[in-house]
């Protein structure tokens, strides 16, 4: 993770790497923070007793411990384990395969560009003037493209480079709703009616979602949409239902839709 150089804060949650345990409590060392040291005490490992702590913690190994006390003066950090929800611990996870992640983007994007460390931290600490963190930076440009970046004065070639290596590397997460078509004609061209309906609501884009349609049975039509969030998502199907429905009734086509 990437030093910082204040001190962590009381309530935080810290990624701390085991450098020595003894019989009271644990030492360790504060990735976050350039190697600051830290110590968790025996009774802040477990809500119950714990007669030896190598049972739950092993030197060298990495955790998620909240900050609960802060010596300032003596520049000492009081630490739980124990007081780590589940909840807390995904969260915390989740926030540091973000920035490694991150990181090996930008990192990629300094040696494919042959920039010196000073323009890549001066690209950086623009980006990070506008967005909270550089992964957040990251999907906005996969999702808006490079307008994610403007009044940022970047080289266009970081830009569309940054762009590039973040689509390699970075796969943004999904959601998927389904539901059925049903779909019948009477006309002696009913099956090429059908075809044009599903066909035109496949079409649907809104926000860089997609719109499956696949045969289930007669007259039933599996319609699947994948997008970036549900809001998306239930927008797009309205659009490609409608699409479908209008084509349909104009032609005097019976048309249905169940969810899935």
């Amino acid at each position: 993770m990437e030093a910082q150089l204040d001190l962590p804060e009381e309530g935080e949650l810290v990624y701390a790497t085991v450098t020595q345990i003894t019989p009271h409590g644990v030492y360790v060392t504060l990735d976050e923070y350039d190697g600051m040291k830290g110590f968790l005490h025996i009774s802040e490992i477990s809500t119950g007793w714990v007669r030896n702590i190598s049972r739950f913690v092993q030197e060298k190994q990495k955790l998620i411990l909240k900050v609960i006390r802060v010596n300032k003066v003596r520049r000492e950090v009081d630490l739980s384990l124990r007081q780590v929800t589940e909840e807390e611990r995904r969260a915390k996870i989740l926030q540091i395969k973000r920035f490694e992640k991150a990181r090996i983007v930008f990192n990629t994007v300094k040696m494919r560009l042959n920039l010196t460390q000073e323009d890549a931290t001066k690209y950086e600490e623009a980006i990070l003037e506008k967005y909270d963190d550089l992964y957040t930076a990251l999907e906005t440009i996969l999702t808006k493209g490079e307008k994610a970046f403007e009044g940022l004065n970047l080289p266009a070639e970081y830009i569309a480079t940054l762009k590039q290596v973040a689509k390699e590397k970075i796969t943004l997460p999904t959601v998927s709703i389904k539901g059925v078509i049903e779909a019948k004609s009477l006309s002696p061209n009913g099956i090429e009616i059908i075809k044009e309906a599903l066909e035109e609501a496949e079409k649907v884009k809104s926000s860089g979602a997609v719109v499956n349609i696949t045969y289930l049975a007669a007259s039933k039509y599996l319609i699947t949409v994948t997008a970036e969030n549900y809001k998306i998502a239930e927008r797009t199907l309205e659009a490609a239902l409608n699409k479908a429905k209008n084509i349909l009734q104009k032609n005097k086509a019976f048309f249905s839709f169940s969810r899935g």
